[in-house]
């Protein structure tokens, strides 16, 4: 990856702070994206946070698979707290590491009842108590079912652009979201997310970025470089 002196060189736009140019590649993604949203189809915040949990190394497309049948199957955190192990497994291997994903969903669903009257909670404190729930499962369903806002979920969508695009040095999931809190307004970084997620499976794919169609290339220090 180039590095942001070396873009420098090349276009004026990289002369901006770091705040400044995340605002201006957030304001080209709202344009280029604007129907970017959270691609996980879920009816209510208990099959939100199953979903999310099932969603890691594994493609929402897939998830949406499986959970179009396993939702009609287990519809409360009694029945998945109750559940057969191996039966769960079964019902969520499409979505890979299905061994200790359903170790964790029935753990979780088990806290859910014992701690929390069956209901997932509200804070970010709490959430992280949760078997299998880290901050990216957190602030995902935070946000989209709470409408609370603590962090920037940083998927493996976020964490590739985010490095691409200079706003972190790190690999660490934690730490990539504590640079880019730094530098995303608090008021947009549910919405900084979803848009790099966007953009990252329609443009700035993993293996093969379309750089030459990108509305980011002249503010990224990756550009032309795959």
């Amino acid at each position: 990856m180039k590095s942001v002196t070396a873009l420098k060189k090349r276009n004026s736009n990289t002369y901006l702070d770091d705040k400044t140019r995340t605002l201006k590649i957030t304001d080209l993604l709202e344009k280029e994206h604007p129907d970017a949203k959270i691609a996980l189809e879920y009816p209510n915040t208990l099959e939100l946070l199953i979903a999310t949990i099932l969603s890691a190394q594994c493609t929402d497309e897939r998830v949406n698979k499986v959970t179009k049948t396993l939702f009609k199957k287990y519809k409360k955190a009694e029945d998945y707290a109750n559940a057969d192990l191996k039966e769960l497994e079964q019902d969520i291997k499409p979505t890979g590491f299905y061994r200790n994903k359903a170790k964790n969903i029935k753990k979780c669903c088990q806290m859910l009842i014992e701690k929390y009257n069956s209901q997932v909670p509200k804070t970010m404190k709490e959430m992280l108590e949760l078997p299998g729930v880290g901050r990216k499962t957190a602030n995902i369903v935070l946000a989209n079912a709470y409408n609370v806002v603590e962090g920037i979920a940083v998927d493996t969508h976020v964490h590739r652009l985010a490095k691409r695009l200079g706003l972190t040095n790190n690999e660490d999931q934690d730490k990539i979201e504590a640079d880019l809190m730094k530098i995303v307004p608090r008021e947009k970084w549910m919405r900084f997310a979803d848009l790099l997620i966007f953009h990252g499976r329609r443009i700035c794919n993993a293996k093969k970025p379309k750089c030459e169609i990108c509305v980011l290339k002249s503010l990224c220090p990756s550009a032309f470089t795959f």
